[in-house]
C-alpha cells in the first residue's frame, strides 16, 4: 500500500505539473503598426519629371528668343553705324538734317569703348583730284570732330579721305552729285564683339 500512495503522489505530482506547464499564459503578441498611406511614388516622380521637361523647354524657348532679339539689335546697330552722313556742294560743315544720323551712333559706339571706325570722305568729281582729296579729308575730320565733341576718344576715330575716286552714284546732276558728297563708317575693330545699346 505504501508503493501505490507513492506511485499515487507521483502521480498527482505529475499532474500538477503539467497543469501548472499548461496554465502558463502564452506570449503577448507585439502589435505591428498599420501601414502609413504614401502616395504611389511612380506617379509623382513623373509630374516632377514632366515639370522639370516642361521648365526647361521655357527656359530655351527664352534663351533662343533673347538671342534672337540681341542678334536683332545687333544687326540694327551696325546698320546705324553704317549710315552715310551727306554734305553740301564744296562744304565740309555737317548740315543740320545730318546731325541726328550722327547723334545716332553716339549710344553704339557708347556701348562699345573698345570699338574702332573709320570714317571716308568722299566727294563728286567736279574740281581736282587733288582738291577733292583734301575736302573728302576735311568732311572725314569734321564727323570726327563731331563725335570727339560728344566724349569718343580721338584714337577710336581713324579718318581717309577717297575724293572722287569712289562715287556712290554715276551720273553728271545734281542727284548723283548730291550722293557722292559724303562721308562713310566702318567698324575697324570691335564689331565681332558688338553690344547692342541699352
Amino acid at each position: 500500500m505504501l508503493v501505490s500512495r507513492r506511485s499515487s503522489a507521483a502521480l498527482l505530482l505529475a499532474i500538477v505539473s503539467l497543469t501548472a506547464c499548461k496554465a502558463k499564459p502564452a506570449p503577448t503578441p507585439v502589435p505591428v503598426a498599420p501601414p502609413v498611406a504614401v502616395a504611389p511614388k511612380f506617379n509623382k516622380d513623373s509630374a516632377d519629371a514632366a515639370e522639370a521637361k516642361k521648365l526647361a523647354a521655357a527656359a530655351a524657348a527664352k534663351a533662343a528668343a533673347d538671342a534672337a532679339a540681341n542678334a536683332a539689335a545687333i544687326a540694327k546697330a551696325k546698320a546705324t553705324l553704317g549710315q552715310i552722313v551727306y554734305f553740301d556742294y564744296d562744304k565740309d560743315e555737317i548740315r543740320d538734317d545730318q546731325k541726328a544720323t550722327i547723334e545716332a551712333k553716339l549710344p553704339i559706339l557708347e556701348a562699345n569703348p573698345t570699338m574702332r571706325i573709320r570714317v571716308a570722305g568722299h566727294t563728286d568729281n567736279r574740281g581736282s583730284d587733288e582738291y577733292n582729296l583734301t575736302l573728302g579729308q576735311k568732311r572725314a575730320a569734321a564727323v570726327k570732330r563731331y563725335l570727339a565733341a560728344r566724349g569718343i576718344a580721338d584714337a577710336r576715330v581713324e579718318t581717309v579721305s577717297f575724293g572722287e575716286e569712289r562715287p556712290a552714284a554715276q551720273g553728271e546732276n545734281d542727284d548723283a552729285w548730291g550722293k557722292n558728297r559724303r562721308a562713310e563708317f566702318e567698324i575697324l575693330s570691335g564689331g565681332d564683339t558688338m553690344k547692342a545699346p541699352k
